[in-house]
């Protein structure tokens, strides 16, 4: 039945007729809704706008020869414990170019807050302000700040000294790490990538080093001398941002960040560890087994970075040796190693000691060239912690050697026991002049650092 009105045209509807419905009308707001969501939870990209590693001057060196007369004048350490780290220093692969704080310069050394908190001003407000002077950036521009020393943990923070120092604004997120040895400087990168994840459109400063006055041992126990003969002064300061257009002046853009902790196996977690002596000095101790502990890890972390990184070939060639080996049952089938140059151009291994450095070629099999950054910086600057790798980095620029597309390969081991790995792809030609902390020296490296087998 049709009910109509005198002023109404109406028209019966038959089954026939088409009745638009009002579902093709919301198609494109969903999609546009949709469309929003998947920009909102996509993961945004973190650059690496800059980085400043400290360059120590020149009166702060310490030649090995220097470093020994000095203990011997002090008086702080008996002969036995001085022959011991002379022999150690031999060995260290460190020249006579690295340098320690002015503090341990004084006679008897400055091992107090004082010089320590004096280290650590020398050192970061150093890279800070270069860093921002570089890139004419006001300190108030800063979103995020993240630093990170394992053995120096103030109060006021070290986050605080530089707000206080630069002046940041009241609302900058500002976090302090401590006591997580030299793989914090990549611990310290991966919070900032967190934060910069979470907060659009910010630049994030993340400060990395050790104060090495604290530090210093006076006792006689071998395990914890090692930390004198192979820990000298440096930092580095990190610009990282989450902004589309920091692309276009960024240097790299951050692929993995894979980390791994081994705390729950005792071995690993004593393998590096602060503690009190006999005769009540306190100092770091670096057991026998460290070497082991870091294969462990390191292969660990490569179980989550392997897949990630190698190309689909090398993959396949590990998984057959694997299921060869288990077929087999005899134990003896060699489990392949995976060519990890075809996933790195370059290799940024921790410079912490030499036997560290040729454990990681020989466990990779990577050649000596891989390893020369390392090699170089150790000798140097000495084991500058948690910034080590990025004096690598800078070293492999300051060399031209780092192209547009290469990827770097940044592995780093630290007390708990942890194996941090970052991989960063090159996005930008990088001008080998640009003044870093390799500048006044680079012509003259490589050098040749003896073998061990040789002293």
């Amino acid at each position: 039945m049709v009910i109509a009105s005198a002023n109404t045209t109406c028209t019966k509807i038959t089954t026939n007729q088409y009745i638009p419905s009002p579902y093709p009308q919301l198609l494109l707001p969903i999609a546009l809704l949709l469309f929003i969501y998947f920009l909102s939870s996509k993961s945004r990209s973190i650059y690496l706008v800059d980085f400043s590693c400290y360059l120590p001057p020149a009166q702060l060196r310490g030649s090995p020869a220097n470093f020994l007369e000095h203990f011997e004048i002090c008086g702080v350490v008996e002969k036995e414990p001085i022959d011991f780290m002379a022999k150690m220093i031999e060995r260290s692969g460190i020249g006579s170019e690295a340098c320690f704080p002015p503090s341990l310069h004084e006679m008897p050394p400055d091992i107090s807050l004082n010089g320590a908190k004096e280290e650590t001003e020398i050192i970061l407000f150093t890279v800070v302000k270069d860093i921002l002077t570089k890139h004419r950036l006001n300190p108030k521009n800063i979103d995020i700040l993240v630093t990170n020393c394992s053995i120096y943990c103030p109060t006021p923070s070290i986050t605080a000294m530089i707000i206080n120092k630069f002046r940041f604004r009241s609302n900058v997120k500002s976090v302090s790490l401590s006591g997580m040895g030299c793989s914090a400087g990549l611990v310290a990168v991966s919070l900032a990538k967190d934060l910069l994840r979470v907060h659009g459109n910010s630049l994030a400063l993340v400060l990395s080093f050790e104060a090495v006055t604290p530090s210093g041992y006076q006792g006689k126990t071998n395990s914890m001398l090692l930390a004198n003969t192979l820990f000298r002064m440096g930092g580095v300061a990190i610009l990282l941002s989450n902004k589309k257009q920091d692309k276009m002046k960024a240097k790299y853009k951050l692929q993995y960040l894979i980390r791994t902790h081994m705390g729950s196996d005792d071995e690993s977690y004593h393998s590096v560890f602060q503690k009190t002596d006999d005769a009540g000095f306190v100092g770091v101790s670096l057991s026998r087994s460290l070497l082991h502990v870091a294969a462990n890890a390191l292969k660990t972390n490569l179980k989550e970075l392997g897949p990630c990184c190698l190309p689909i070939s090398e993959q396949l060639f590990y998984a057959w040796s694997i299921i060869c080996g288990k077929i087999c049952n005899t134990g003896k089938k060699e489990i392949y190693v995976p060519n990890f140059k075809k996933a790195f151009e370059h290799f940024c291994i921790h410079a912490g000691g030499r036997a560290v450095i040729d454990a990681v070629e020989e466990k990779l099999r990577l050649k000596k060239e891989d390893g020369e950054a390392s090699r170089m910086t150790l000798h140097r600057f000495g084991n500058t912690s948690s910034s080590s790798v990025w004096y690598e980095l800078s070293y492999l620029e300051a060399k031209g050697r780092v192209r547009k597309a290469d990827r770097v390969w940044q592995i780093a081991f630290g007390s708990g026991f942890k194996c941090n790995s970052a991989v960063w792809e090159c996005i930008a030609e990088l001008d080998p002049n640009m003044r870093n902390a390799w500048s006044d020296s680079i012509h003259m490296y490589p050098v040749q650092v003896p073998d061990i087998a040789d002293h």
